[in-house]
Protein backbone atom coordinates (compact mmCIF):
# COMPACT_ATOMS: atom_id res chain seq x y z
CA UNK A 1 0.00 0.00 0.00
CA UNK A 2 1.48 3.20 -1.23
CA UNK A 3 0.97 6.72 0.99
CA UNK A 4 -1.98 9.49 0.30
CA UNK A 5 -1.97 10.75 -2.70
CA UNK A 6 -0.30 14.34 -2.58
CA UNK A 7 -1.92 18.09 -3.65
CA UNK A 8 -2.87 17.83 -7.32
CA UNK A 9 0.00 19.73 -9.73
CA UNK A 10 -0.36 21.25 -12.83
CA UNK A 11 -2.37 19.01 -15.71
CA UNK A 12 0.55 16.91 -17.74
CA UNK A 13 -0.68 14.02 -19.92
CA UNK A 14 -2.90 11.41 -19.02
CA UNK A 15 -1.39 7.99 -17.53
CA UNK A 16 -1.40 5.15 -19.90
CA UNK A 17 -4.15 2.68 -18.74
CA UNK A 18 -2.32 0.01 -16.58
CA UNK A 19 -0.87 3.03 -14.77
CA UNK A 20 -3.99 5.34 -13.87
CA UNK A 21 -4.99 5.69 -10.39
CA UNK A 22 -8.88 5.20 -10.06
CA UNK A 23 -11.06 4.26 -6.85
CA UNK A 24 -11.94 0.38 -6.55
CA UNK A 25 -15.50 1.03 -7.50
CA UNK A 26 -14.58 2.43 -11.33
CA UNK A 27 -11.33 -0.36 -11.44
CA UNK A 28 -13.92 -3.14 -10.65
CA UNK A 29 -16.70 -2.60 -12.53
CA UNK A 30 -14.47 -2.14 -15.80
CA UNK A 31 -12.93 -5.26 -14.78
CA UNK A 32 -16.09 -7.16 -14.16
CA UNK A 33 -18.33 -5.96 -16.71
CA UNK A 34 -16.37 -3.67 -19.10
CA UNK A 35 -15.14 -5.59 -22.86
CA UNK A 36 -13.60 -8.18 -22.25
CA UNK A 37 -14.42 -8.07 -18.36
CA UNK A 38 -14.84 -11.26 -16.57
CA UNK A 39 -18.34 -11.63 -16.49
CA UNK A 40 -18.31 -11.54 -20.16
CA UNK A 41 -15.70 -14.85 -20.35
CA UNK A 42 -16.99 -17.68 -22.28
CA UNK A 43 -16.85 -20.04 -19.44
CA UNK A 44 -18.98 -18.04 -17.08
CA UNK A 45 -18.73 -17.65 -13.28
CA UNK A 46 -19.00 -21.45 -12.78
CA UNK A 47 -15.91 -21.86 -14.40
CA UNK A 48 -14.19 -20.25 -11.16
CA UNK A 49 -16.14 -20.75 -8.09
CA UNK A 50 -18.98 -22.79 -7.34
CA UNK A 51 -21.99 -21.07 -5.90
CA UNK A 52 -25.43 -22.69 -3.92
CA UNK A 53 -26.70 -22.99 -7.44
CA UNK A 54 -23.93 -25.60 -8.55
CA UNK A 55 -23.60 -27.41 -5.70
CA UNK A 56 -27.24 -28.94 -5.97
CA UNK A 57 -30.09 -28.96 -7.55
CA UNK A 58 -32.13 -28.96 -4.52
CA UNK A 59 -31.18 -25.26 -4.68
CA UNK A 60 -33.40 -24.67 -7.42
CA UNK A 61 -35.71 -27.35 -6.04
CA UNK A 62 -36.06 -24.72 -2.40
CA UNK A 63 -36.89 -21.31 -5.37
CA UNK A 64 -38.64 -23.11 -7.18
CA UNK A 65 -40.94 -24.60 -3.75
CA UNK A 66 -40.19 -19.82 -2.97
CA UNK A 67 -42.06 -19.27 -5.87
CA UNK A 68 -45.21 -21.76 -5.27
CA UNK A 69 -45.86 -19.80 -1.69
CA UNK A 70 -45.10 -16.49 -3.38
CA UNK A 71 -48.00 -17.51 -6.36
CA UNK A 72 -50.37 -18.78 -3.27
CA UNK A 73 -49.53 -15.43 -1.78
CA UNK A 74 -50.46 -13.06 -4.83
CA UNK A 75 -53.48 -15.57 -5.57
CA UNK A 76 -52.57 -17.72 -8.34
CA UNK A 77 -51.94 -14.97 -10.94
CA UNK A 78 -52.41 -15.31 -14.64
CA UNK A 79 -49.01 -14.97 -15.18
CA UNK A 80 -46.23 -15.58 -12.46
CA UNK A 81 -42.86 -13.85 -13.27
CA UNK A 82 -39.64 -15.37 -12.18
CA UNK A 83 -36.62 -13.08 -12.20
CA UNK A 84 -33.09 -14.61 -11.86
CA UNK A 85 -30.55 -11.68 -11.63
CA UNK A 86 -26.83 -12.43 -12.09
CA UNK A 87 -28.18 -15.09 -13.48
CA UNK A 88 -24.56 -16.89 -14.91
CA UNK A 89 -25.52 -18.97 -18.11
CA UNK A 90 -28.98 -19.43 -16.63
CA UNK A 91 -28.61 -22.20 -14.30
CA UNK A 92 -31.12 -21.48 -11.80
CA UNK A 93 -33.78 -20.15 -14.00
CA UNK A 94 -33.16 -23.49 -15.89
CA UNK A 95 -33.33 -25.40 -12.35
CA UNK A 96 -36.60 -23.74 -11.58
CA UNK A 97 -38.64 -24.03 -14.57
CA UNK A 98 -38.01 -28.04 -14.54
CA UNK A 99 -38.49 -28.29 -10.38
CA UNK A 100 -41.92 -26.18 -10.95
CA UNK A 101 -45.21 -28.31 -10.71
CA UNK A 102 -46.47 -28.81 -14.13
CA UNK A 103 -49.64 -26.23 -13.97
CA UNK A 104 -47.71 -23.44 -12.03
CA UNK A 105 -44.46 -23.91 -14.78
CA UNK A 106 -47.41 -23.49 -17.53
CA UNK A 107 -48.23 -19.97 -15.92
CA UNK A 108 -44.45 -18.90 -15.09
CA UNK A 109 -43.00 -16.23 -17.29
CA UNK A 110 -38.95 -16.26 -16.83
CA UNK A 111 -36.43 -14.04 -17.00
CA UNK A 112 -32.74 -14.32 -16.89
CA UNK A 113 -30.45 -10.86 -16.28
CA UNK A 114 -27.15 -11.21 -16.93
CA UNK A 115 -24.44 -8.84 -18.80
CA UNK A 116 -22.89 -11.76 -20.99
CA UNK A 117 -24.71 -13.19 -24.03
CA UNK A 118 -27.31 -15.37 -24.06
CA UNK A 119 -25.87 -19.01 -23.71
CA UNK A 120 -26.74 -21.51 -26.74
CA UNK A 121 -29.16 -23.87 -26.07
CA UNK A 122 -30.60 -21.97 -23.24
CA UNK A 123 -34.37 -23.11 -22.54
CA UNK A 124 -36.49 -21.15 -24.89
CA UNK A 125 -38.73 -20.16 -22.18
CA UNK A 126 -36.36 -18.08 -20.40
CA UNK A 127 -36.22 -14.40 -21.78
CA UNK A 128 -32.34 -13.02 -21.61
CA UNK A 129 -32.32 -9.72 -20.45
CA UNK A 130 -29.66 -6.98 -19.18
CA UNK A 131 -31.69 -5.08 -16.55
CA UNK A 132 -34.62 -6.59 -14.78
CA UNK A 133 -38.08 -6.06 -16.66
CA UNK A 134 -40.04 -3.81 -15.05
CA UNK A 135 -43.93 -4.04 -13.34
CA UNK A 136 -43.01 -8.13 -12.39
CA UNK A 137 -45.51 -10.36 -10.15
CA UNK A 138 -44.00 -13.00 -8.50
CA UNK A 139 -40.21 -13.31 -7.43
CA UNK A 140 -36.93 -11.68 -8.04
CA UNK A 141 -34.19 -13.79 -6.61
CA UNK A 142 -30.42 -12.38 -6.93
CA UNK A 143 -27.92 -15.35 -5.98
CA UNK A 144 -24.96 -13.37 -5.46
CA UNK A 145 -25.13 -10.57 -7.24
CA UNK A 146 -24.60 -8.33 -4.77
CA UNK A 147 -21.05 -8.76 -3.67
CA UNK A 148 -20.49 -7.96 -7.18
CA UNK A 149 -21.43 -4.86 -7.74
CA UNK A 150 -18.64 -2.43 -7.16
CA UNK A 151 -17.68 -0.08 -4.28
CA UNK A 152 -14.96 1.97 -3.29
CA UNK A 153 -13.04 0.89 -0.04
CA UNK A 154 -12.05 2.89 2.86
CA UNK A 155 -8.97 2.89 4.83
CA UNK A 156 -8.11 5.00 7.95
CA UNK A 157 -4.12 6.47 7.22
CA UNK A 158 -1.67 7.24 10.29
CA UNK A 159 -3.66 10.32 11.25
CA UNK A 160 -7.10 8.44 11.81
CA UNK A 161 -8.67 9.59 8.97
CA UNK A 162 -10.54 7.72 6.12
CA UNK A 163 -9.75 7.84 2.94
CA UNK A 164 -10.51 6.02 -0.15
CA UNK A 165 -8.67 3.07 -1.26
CA UNK A 166 -6.97 4.06 -5.23
CA UNK A 167 -5.79 1.13 -7.19
CA UNK A 168 -3.54 0.36 -10.57
CA UNK A 169 -4.95 -2.43 -12.97
CA UNK A 170 -1.84 -4.35 -11.92
CA UNK A 171 -3.23 -4.05 -8.15
CA UNK A 172 -1.23 -1.51 -6.56
CA UNK A 173 -2.89 0.68 -4.35
CA UNK A 174 -2.47 4.25 -2.64
CA UNK A 175 -4.33 6.17 -0.20
CA UNK A 176 -6.55 9.35 -2.54
CA UNK A 177 -8.77 11.63 -0.95
CA UNK A 178 -10.91 11.99 2.41
CA UNK A 179 -13.93 10.19 2.38
CA UNK A 180 -16.83 12.90 2.12
CA UNK A 181 -20.47 13.78 1.37
CA UNK A 182 -23.12 10.40 0.75
CA UNK A 183 -20.00 7.76 1.10
CA UNK A 184 -19.00 9.40 4.30
CA UNK A 185 -22.37 9.44 5.62
CA UNK A 186 -22.73 5.61 4.73
CA UNK A 187 -19.60 4.77 6.61
CA UNK A 188 -21.01 6.60 9.73
CA UNK A 189 -24.27 5.14 9.99
CA UNK A 190 -22.73 1.42 8.64
CA UNK A 191 -19.67 1.17 9.47
CA UNK A 192 -17.80 3.28 11.39
CA UNK A 193 -14.18 3.38 11.36
CA UNK A 194 -12.27 3.90 14.45
CA UNK A 195 -9.05 5.99 13.83
CA UNK A 196 -6.50 3.02 13.90
CA UNK A 197 -4.66 3.07 10.77
CA UNK A 198 -5.13 0.43 8.28
CA UNK A 199 -8.83 -0.89 9.20
CA UNK A 200 -11.30 -1.13 6.16
CA UNK A 201 -14.42 -0.90 4.86
CA UNK A 202 -16.37 -1.15 1.53
CA UNK A 203 -18.55 1.70 0.95
CA UNK A 204 -21.75 -0.03 0.19
CA UNK A 205 -24.03 2.73 -0.93
CA UNK A 206 -23.99 1.28 -4.77
CA UNK A 207 -25.51 -2.13 -3.54
CA UNK A 208 -27.95 -0.44 -1.29
CA UNK A 209 -29.17 1.77 -4.26
CA UNK A 210 -29.16 -1.14 -6.99
CA UNK A 211 -31.36 -3.40 -4.45
CA UNK A 212 -33.71 -0.38 -4.21
CA UNK A 213 -33.93 -0.17 -8.14
CA UNK A 214 -34.10 -3.68 -8.68
CA UNK A 215 -36.66 -4.40 -5.66
CA UNK A 216 -38.63 -1.34 -7.70
CA UNK A 217 -39.33 -3.57 -10.36
CA UNK A 218 -41.58 -5.71 -8.62
CA UNK A 219 -45.30 -4.89 -8.69
CA UNK A 220 -46.33 -7.08 -6.09
CA UNK A 221 -44.35 -10.34 -4.77
CA UNK A 222 -41.02 -10.97 -2.99
CA UNK A 223 -37.64 -10.36 -3.59
CA UNK A 224 -34.38 -12.17 -1.92
CA UNK A 225 -30.62 -11.42 -2.13
CA UNK A 226 -28.73 -14.11 -1.78
CA UNK A 227 -25.13 -13.50 -0.62
CA UNK A 228 -21.51 -13.70 1.43
CA UNK A 229 -23.21 -10.90 4.33
CA UNK A 230 -22.01 -9.52 7.35
CA UNK A 231 -24.38 -6.97 10.06
CA UNK A 232 -23.44 -4.22 12.00
CA UNK A 233 -22.93 -6.26 14.98
CA UNK A 234 -19.78 -8.05 13.46
CA UNK A 235 -18.40 -6.28 10.72
CA UNK A 236 -15.04 -7.24 9.53
CA UNK A 237 -11.81 -4.88 10.55
CA UNK A 238 -9.72 -5.00 7.20
CA UNK A 239 -13.10 -4.90 4.92
CA UNK A 240 -13.58 -8.42 2.74
CA UNK A 241 -12.67 -7.49 -0.67
CA UNK A 242 -10.88 -10.52 -2.77
CA UNK A 243 -10.87 -12.35 -5.79
CA UNK A 244 -11.07 -15.36 -7.44
CA UNK A 245 -9.38 -17.32 -10.10
CA UNK A 246 -10.34 -20.96 -11.33
CA UNK A 247 -11.34 -22.13 -7.72
CA UNK A 248 -8.77 -20.76 -6.04
CA UNK A 249 -9.37 -17.17 -3.77
CA UNK A 250 -6.75 -15.36 -4.93
CA UNK A 251 -5.48 -11.07 -4.61
CA UNK A 252 -7.82 -8.94 -6.45
CA UNK A 253 -6.28 -7.68 -9.28
CA UNK A 254 -9.09 -5.52 -11.57
CA UNK A 255 -7.19 -6.58 -15.05
CA UNK A 256 -10.28 -8.88 -15.91
CA UNK A 257 -8.37 -12.21 -15.27
CA UNK A 258 -10.28 -13.04 -12.09
CA UNK A 259 -13.95 -12.21 -10.17
CA UNK A 260 -13.77 -8.95 -7.69
CA UNK A 261 -16.11 -9.24 -4.69
CA UNK A 262 -16.50 -8.36 -1.43
CA UNK A 263 -19.47 -9.19 1.44
CA UNK A 264 -22.35 -7.42 1.59
CA UNK A 265 -23.88 -5.54 4.47
CA UNK A 266 -27.06 -7.05 3.73
CA UNK A 267 -28.28 -4.95 6.59
CA UNK A 268 -27.52 -1.57 5.09
CA UNK A 269 -29.65 -2.95 1.93
CA UNK A 270 -32.76 -3.65 3.77
CA UNK A 271 -35.83 -1.80 2.62
CA UNK A 272 -38.96 -1.24 5.41
CA UNK A 273 -40.24 -4.72 5.76
CA UNK A 274 -37.12 -6.61 5.00
CA UNK A 275 -35.18 -8.77 7.31
CA UNK A 276 -32.12 -11.23 6.64
CA UNK A 277 -31.91 -15.30 7.31
CA UNK A 278 -29.05 -17.30 7.59
CA UNK A 279 -28.98 -20.00 4.49
CA UNK A 280 -29.36 -22.42 6.61
CA UNK A 281 -32.84 -21.09 8.03
CA UNK A 282 -34.29 -20.14 5.01
CA UNK A 283 -33.17 -23.66 3.36
CA UNK A 284 -34.66 -25.38 5.90
CA UNK A 285 -38.40 -23.58 6.42
CA UNK A 286 -37.89 -24.60 2.47
CA UNK A 287 -37.64 -28.43 3.15
CA UNK A 288 -33.86 -28.70 2.33
CA UNK A 289 -32.61 -30.08 5.85
CA UNK A 290 -29.78 -32.47 5.14
CA UNK A 291 -31.64 -35.77 6.96
CA UNK A 292 -30.00 -38.83 6.63
CA UNK A 293 -32.54 -41.32 5.24
CA UNK A 294 -33.54 -44.36 7.43
CA UNK A 295 -31.61 -47.29 7.20
CA UNK A 296 -34.28 -49.78 6.48
CA UNK A 297 -34.50 -48.16 3.05
CA UNK A 298 -31.10 -49.45 2.27
CA UNK A 299 -32.74 -52.66 3.02
CA UNK A 300 -35.95 -52.69 0.85
CA UNK A 301 -35.07 -50.39 -1.87
CA UNK A 302 -30.59 -49.75 -1.62
CA UNK A 303 -30.68 -47.15 -5.30
CA UNK A 304 -33.49 -45.04 -3.34
CA UNK A 305 -31.45 -45.15 -0.68
CA UNK A 306 -28.12 -44.46 -2.54
CA UNK A 307 -29.95 -41.11 -3.92
CA UNK A 308 -31.19 -39.83 -0.58
CA UNK A 309 -27.79 -40.83 1.21
CA UNK A 310 -26.11 -38.40 -1.71
CA UNK A 311 -28.97 -35.93 -1.54
CA UNK A 312 -28.22 -35.34 2.23
CA UNK A 313 -25.08 -34.86 1.79
CA UNK A 314 -25.85 -31.90 -0.53
CA UNK A 315 -28.19 -30.25 1.66
CA UNK A 316 -25.83 -30.54 4.42
CA UNK A 317 -22.90 -28.53 2.23
CA UNK A 318 -26.09 -25.99 1.73
CA UNK A 319 -26.56 -26.03 5.01
CA UNK A 320 -23.25 -26.22 6.74
CA UNK A 321 -22.12 -23.82 9.12
CA UNK A 322 -19.30 -21.97 8.08
CA UNK A 323 -19.51 -22.48 4.68
CA UNK A 324 -22.91 -21.38 2.47
CA UNK A 325 -25.67 -21.93 5.54
CA UNK A 326 -23.40 -19.00 7.00
CA UNK A 327 -24.90 -16.48 3.94
CA UNK A 328 -27.31 -14.33 4.36
CA UNK A 329 -30.96 -14.40 3.02
CA UNK A 330 -32.20 -10.80 2.72
CA UNK A 331 -36.26 -10.90 2.19
CA UNK A 332 -38.47 -7.98 0.98
CA UNK A 333 -41.65 -8.75 0.07
CA UNK A 334 -43.81 -6.42 -1.70
CA UNK A 335 -47.60 -6.19 -1.37
CA UNK A 336 -47.74 -9.60 0.15
CA UNK A 337 -47.02 -11.30 3.43
CA UNK A 338 -43.79 -12.49 4.04
CA UNK A 339 -43.63 -16.01 3.34
CA UNK A 340 -41.39 -17.13 5.77
CA UNK A 341 -43.48 -16.00 8.86
CA UNK A 342 -46.60 -18.21 7.13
Amino acid sequence: MEGPAGPKGPAGPEEPEPHKWRGWRAAAQEALYGPGGFYRRAEGPAGHFRTSVHASPLFAGAVARLLCRVDEALGRPAALDFVDMAAGRGELATGVLAALPAEVAGRTRAYAVEVAERPAGLDHRIEWLAAPPEGTTGLLFANEWLDNVPVEVAEVDAAGTARLVLVRTDGTERLGEPVGGAEARWLERWWPLPGAAGLRAEIGLPRDESWASAVATLRRGLAVAVDYAHTADARPPFGTLTGFREGRETTPVPDGSCDITAHVALDACALPGGRVLRQREALHALGVTGARPPLTLASTDPAAYVRALAGAGEAAELTAAGGLGDFGWLVQPVGIPDPFRA
